[in-house]
């Protein structure tokens, strides 16, 4: 059985996929911290669905991706999940100096 890391280490070496990934890796970043804290808490979805006062499909569209939550519903996940909510804006990459002709 092929794993899916070793698949998309695969699909990364295509233009196209490595674009596509790149212009989407905030939502999977999002995705991966809201499942991790759920895990963390030792919840399933129906669970966190149960102490967000939502529903079970909310939560799976949430942790795919499809769907950029409110800095409100990240609230209401980080207080379910027992986590403290922290956003940050980070600088862009420091680019290397151009060089002078």
């Amino acid at each position: 059985m092929t794993k899916v890391s070793d698949l998309h280490q695969k699909w990364m070496q295509k233009p196209g996929y490595a674009k596509a990934y790149a212009e989407l890796e905030t939502e999977f970043a999002l995705a991966r911290e809201m499942i991790e804290a759920r895990t963390r808490a030792g919840l399933t979805q129906d669970e966190l669905a149960n102490r967000m006062d939502t529903s079970r499909t909310v939560i799976a569209r949430l942790e795919s991706g499809r769907s950029l939550p409110s800095t409100r519903t990240l609230q209401r996940l980080a207080t379910a999940t027992g986590s403290r909510l922290r956003i940050t804006l980070d600088p862009p990459a420091a680019r290397p100096a151009k060089k002078r002709a």
